[in-house]
């Protein structure tokens, strides 16, 4: 259990509670990137243990909940397509599209096959010949190796039929849209450490010095949130901008190189649509031409019908952090995990999933 109940120890994490009252001074708000921190932060009772000079706001969360709703129906329209093995990872089934979810498509015949792994995805395609498989790839820098390691090994195998729709979303230049816009105002960042395993700290050193605001780098334990949030309100009150690492024991500066390697072999950046955000420069990854013969997208015809968010939805907003989920009107009535109407409740790091499970309308 070693890095479970060490970093969960009730009096090192009232030492940092209380090291983090005597510190903080100043009024300033601090954005969780990551879906997992921001569960962390609810099923702990990190915000309600904070001074009230602090105030944590959430953000993106994790890429089922960035993924735009037109991606979303891409991937429903290749379900209905004959001949075609949809895979994916389980969390992507109940996610709704503008008109239907693969789940929905799944009860009405299409083969949706959820896997735990690329490589289960090119299992298929090896004793499928006669089939197409496409595995949805959606996430993170974090997810992004393992799919290129899948493309490459397709390759050297020569499996023909196996196709990857890439929805990749890249985390930098979506904090630097949510800077950008301006519509909240941050004074300090929680980056996301499984991202930051793959990219290392690098990557989030412009973002510190072009917006003067301080970015730490942390873990999932409740110690490892308290830590991190205990650097930013001393870079704070020190007035510093810097990037911190406050998860050393998955995250090194460089990053994961041979996993960078690979990435970056296989993929190249391009734009891509972000829920609530629209299409935001270089923060997408598309196939490099020695690859589009891997590519769902261009292998397949597919034109789905125009897309459509959810009316009274406002996952939009909660992933830009200018909303909460108990702002919205569909929150815990209409919206719950077992009927969920926008991707936030879908997902297990969704903030509206931890709002509604660890907090509700007290959780703020």
């Amino acid at each position: 259990m070693r890095f479970i109940t060490e970093f969960r120890r009730p009096e090192l994490a009232e030492g940092l509670i209380s090291q983090i009252h005597h510190k903080s001074k100043t009024a300033v708000r601090l954005m969780e990137f990551c879906g997992g921190h921001t569960v962390t932060i609810f099923r702990y009772g990190i915000r309600q243990a904070l001074p009230k000079t602090l105030e944590m706001v959430s953000g993106p969360g994790c890429p089922v909940c960035v993924t735009a709703n037109a991606d979303l129906d891409k991937a429903i329209a290749l379900s209905q397509i004959p001949d075609v093995i949809i895979t994916t990872f389980g969390d992507m089934l109940k996610v709704p599209g503008s008109y239907s979810s693969l789940q929905e498509a799944k009860a009405s015949g299409a083969d949706v096959r959820v896997v735990y792994s690329t490589m289960d995805a090119l299992k298929i395609a090896e004793e499928n010949p006669d089939k197409s498989v496409v595995f949805l790839g959606i996430g993170f820098e974090t997810t992004a190796p393992t799919i290129a390691a899948s493309i490459l090994m397709a390759q050297d195998k020569g499996i023909q039929n196996y196709h990857v729709l890439s929805l990749h979303k890249l985390c930098p230049p979506a904090i630097r849209a949510i800077l950008d816009c301006g519509e909240v105002r941050l004074q300090g960042l929680i980056c996301p450490g499984h991202v930051s395993v793959i990219i290392g700290s690098h990557p989030w050193e412009s973002v510190a010095r072009d917006y003067n605001i301080p970015c730490v780098i942390s873990g999932f334990e409740p110690l490892d949130i308290l830590q991190c949030i205990s650097m930013l309100v001393a870079q704070v009150e020190k007035g510093e901008s810097r990037v911190e690492i406050a998860y050393r024991r998955g995250v090194h500066p460089e990053g994961n190189r041979e996993a960078l390697k690979i990435m970056e072999q296989v993929f190249e950046p391009c734009p891509a649509q972000w829920r609530g955000m629209g299409e935001i420069p270089g923060s997408g990854l598309k196939l490099r031409g020695k690859y589009r013969h891997f590519d769902a997208e261009l292998v397949f015809s597919i034109v789905p019908e125009p897309a459509c968010e959810p009316e009274g939805c406002i996952c939009g907003d909660i992933l830009r952090g200018v909303k909460t989920p108990t702002d919205c009107l569909l929150f815990g009535k209409v919206c719950t995990p077992e009927h969920p109407v926008g991707p936030c409740m879908v997902s297990s790091e969704g903030s509206c999933s931890a709002y509604y499970l660890y907090g509700g309308s007290f959780g703020e």
